[in-house]
């Protein structure tokens, strides 16, 4: 899939979003390094995987 344009630019930002966000995060060191590399790997699926699965489960802990 290839995804050009406006779209590829705005998962871009989106996907810089997530890194900045995944770092920034009170999480393991692995756990910023496996999320950074789904969302490396697979930028739109990752996206999508990390913003379900992502912040619910470390807010859910605290």
């Amino acid at each position: 899939m290839e995804i050009t344009g406006i779209g590829g630019f705005i998962l871009l930002v989106l996907n810089v979003w997530a890194f900045v966000s995944i770092i920034g995060s009170k999480n393991s060191t692995g756990s910023k390094v496996l999320w950074c590399l789904l969302v490396l790997i697979l930028p739109l699926l990752g996206f999508i995987i990390w913003l379900i699965a992502g912040p619910r489960s470390a807010s859910s802990r605290a």
